[in-house]
């Protein structure tokens, strides 16, 4: 997390009165943006290219396929 919140309850149950809500990733609805399979990062698809692992296509970003053919 980038800024430490306090938690408190409330009396009704509730917490997180100042979070924002939401995903962190806005455009992820339309797949502008996916995770690589090796690094973990998001990325956007035009970055990177899907490779045939396990019977399933996977996605590969560009950084880690150029560090995979040095």
């Amino acid at each position: 997390m980038s800024k430490d919140q306090e938690s408190l309850i409330t009396a009704d149950g509730l917490r997180y009165k100042t979070k924002e809500g939401g995903s962190p990733f806005k455009d992820s609805a339309n797949m502008s943006s996916i995770s690589c399979y090796k690094c973990g990062l998001h990325k956007p698809r035009a970055l990177g290219v899907f490779r045939q692992m396990i019977n399933q296509r996977m996605f590969l970003c560009g950084d880690c396929l150029t560090a995979k053919s040095t």
